[in-house]
């Protein structure tokens, strides 16, 4: 990790620690699947960025993606989907790394970008907890 920032992702109450999970498919090579990015770009909410009427739930706010940054993302290297649990319910995938190359692969009409699965345990292996901060270090001041 030399001479770059280590790359986390936040999502709700947690932490991916993204240069983990790219160790972690380096050490278990798995095969690239196809990821439909009109389904996904739509459900970042990445087809409505402009619009100022429209609120995202779970996707960048129209200010919180650098359009121009995207543009110069490598649409070769594959995002990832992490799966996670919440309650009961089965694992769901969510975009820990790529939206960058999501939204360019939309604006230019990709069909689809090639995407790495870790499997839940994998993710989990890579989450934190925002309140305790990566590594378990709270990122709350004791005089808040």
């Amino acid at each position: 990790m030399t001479g770059r920032q280590q790359q986390w992702f936040h999502f709700g109450p947690w932490v991916f620690d993204i240069d983990a999970a790219q160790a972690l498919i380096a050490s278990a090579p798995r095969d690239a699947l196809a990821l439909d990015v009109t389904t996904w770009a739509t459900a970042y909410g990445l087809t409505r960025l402009d619009d100022p009427t429209r609120v995202n739930l779970i996707g960048p706010t129209s200010d919180g993606i650098d359009r121009l940054y995207a543009m110069s993302t490598d649409l070769t290297e594959p995002v990832l989907l992490g799966r996670v649990r919440v309650g009961a319910i089965p694992p769901a995938a969510l975009l820990i790394d790529g939206v960058h190359r999501l939204y360019r692969a939309w604006h230019e009409g990709v069909p689809w970008l090639p995407a790495y699965l870790l499997t839940a345990e994998e993710t989990r292996a890579v989450q934190h907890d925002k309140l305790l901060g990566p590594g378990g270090t709270s990122i709350i001041s004791p005089s808040a």
